[in-house]
């Protein structure tokens, strides 16, 4: 259900502006945990519970989704260990999974799926009879969801001026319908889809017949253990261990019933398939160069790819961003290694995890700095950061890319004290608003404008500006209201589709217009 209406999810935007990914991010995050259930062997709603929750953590995207994942993980806490579930212990898992919910949030806001989480399980759980069944909780917990959605503008006043309900609440409502529909016996309409689930695929260049493989192979598979093989039960694990501590590094390796998961690090993964293929059949293999980082090979940086030695730092730096003229501007500034996406391309904290594990592979460092640069990413950065062990993580809350910009380029390099560094980019962001210029994409009334479809919209944070039908002017009041009279330095970045010519002329404008600050531009891509 929630699949086939995310696109009305997405659009359930505040600001009539291209960015909606609500729908888009809790679908991504549940096909995490519906992915995670093929490595499931058994039916048991334990085994079940955990591997959704533990899927669902890793997919996590946006504010909305990371918060989903962790009304999962509050469920599957009560579920796990056990083989069935009664109404009365699934509600007592909806309601430990909506404190799990609000525990997620520093500070929580009401109108939001929060809210609709709340009342929904608190309603339907305040129903239960001795004569009630699975199917009246969820169908009770359905009809709640929608009453509390159609609420959600009473309890947020932006919602209530904008015109529209709350996306994540929303969201939630279907996915409550999705599952009462399969407990009613209706159709399964869920189909995986070929692809990446949204991510975008980085080109990698072939590195050429003088490349040395020093950082070996990250390598990953999914066995299934067969009786014609190996005797299933006699299987060792303790002894694959061992045999993958031969092989290399970074070992994950797993058993759940007859099925064995693995990921390591190692310079000859045929050798560790050639080990696990005589106990039975793979069901999935990965096999990924960890030498091969594209944007470190295309800015010269020398990370040990032709030594076979770490890098030693105090830290390291991760951000996100996209636009290749941004990624070379981060790369330029200190940063590590950069995670693709931004707004509507929200990244997974499984997309952060992976990030720390390659930053690991070539850095010797024990402290890793994150700048997400979008609201929607920091709590799924938080999340990453909380599963990840093999280093101190801390995430700083940036907003935008002006405020990256400004806290990775006033870093110390050589500090060891990353709270410090924490504390100095804080207050240094403080200090730089970040504006940007889009196109509204329905008519509404918002922050006092008229807006309609197709004129240009500036912003700074989640204010309205400038409304106007001529980027260049909406651009320049844009700037006027943000007092950039008061600025010391202004730079202007390009988006897609914007020419060289319209950014050389907005510098001039904006030079004209503002005289006393040095005025930078750059094609971001």
């Amino acid at each position: 259900m929630l699949k086939t209406n995310a696109e009305e999810v997405n659009q359930l935007n505040v600001f009539p502006i291209p960015d909606g990914d609500t729908g888009d991010n809790m679908t991504m995050t549940m096909e995490g945990g519906i992915k995670a259930l093929e490595d499931v062997d058994g039916e048991d709603i334990g085994s079940v519970a955990d591997s959704i929750s533990g899927g669902m953590l890793l997919g996590a995207r946006g504010n909305s989704g990371v918060i989903l994942s962790q009304f999962f993980a509050g469920i599957a806490k009560v579920l796990s260990g056990q083989k069935y579930a009664d109404v009365e212990m699934v509600g007592k898992a909806l309601t430990e999974g909506v404190n799990q919910a609000y525990a997620s949030v520093l500070t929580p806001t009401e109108g939001t799926i929060l809210t609709v989480a709340r009342e929904s399980v608190a309603y339907a759980v305040s129903k239960i009879t001795p004569d009630s069944t699975v199917n009246s909780l969820f169908a009770d917990m359905a009809e709640e969801c929608e009453a509390s959605v159609q609420r959600t503008p009473e309890a947020l006043a932006v919602l209530k001026e904008a015109g529209v309900v709350d996306s994540g609440g929303s969201g939630l409502k279907y996915i409550i319908e999705g599952f009462l529909n399969i407990l009613l016996g209706g159709d399964d309409d869920y189909e995986t889809q070929p692809g990446n689930g949204g991510h975008h695929e980085q080109t990698v260049k072939a590195p050429g017949p003088d490349f040395v493989l020093t950082h070996g192979y990250c390598t990953e598979f999914l066995l299934q253990l067969t009786n014609s093989k190996t005797d299933v039960d006699a299987f060792d694990m303790e002894q694959a261990k061992a045999y993958l501590e031969t092989a290399g590094d970074s070992i994950v390796a797993i058993r759940t019933g007859t099925l064995v998961k693995v990921h390591v690090h190692t310079m000859f993964p045929y050798r560790v398939l050639e080990h696990f293929h005589p106990f039975g059949e793979f069901v999935k293999i990965k096999i990924e160069n960890m030498s091969l980082q594209h944007r470190d090979m295309e800015t010269g940086k020398d990370m040990g790819l032709v030594t076979g030695k770490k890098v030693k730092k105090p830290h390291a730096v991760v951000t996100v961003a996209n636009g290749e003229g941004i990624e070379k501007l981060f790369l330029g500034i200190g940063a590590d290694e950069i995670i693709y996406g931004g707004q509507t391309m929200n990244p997974s904290s499984e997309d952060f995890v992976d990030a720390f594990r390659r930053i690991r592979s070539r850095i010797d460092t024990d402290v890793i700095i994150v700048f997400p640069n979008n609201g929607n990413i920091i709590l799924a950065a938080r999340q990453a950061a909380d599963m990840f062990e093999d280093a101190r993580v801390f995430v700083v809350e940036s907003k935008s890319i002006g405020d990256g910009y400004a806290g990775i380029s006033t870093m110390d390099p050589e500090s060891g004290d990353p709270e410090q560094l924490v504390q100095t980019a804080t207050e240094i962001m403080a200090e730089v608003k970040t504006g940007s210029i889009t196109n509204a994409i329905r008519n509404t009334e918002l922050n006092g404008f008229s807006i309609r479809e197709g004129q240009f919209l500036g912003m700074c944070g989640k204010d309205i500006l400038s409304v106007n039908d001529d980027i260049r002017q909406c651009a320049l009041e844009t700037l006027d209201r943000m007092d950039a009279k008061d600025a010391d330095m202004i730079n202007i970045i390009s988006g897609e589709g914007i020419s060289e010519e319209q950014t050389h002329e907005m510098h001039r404008l904006v030079g004209e217009r503002f005289p006393d600050a040095d005025v930078y531009e750059l094609q971001g891509g």
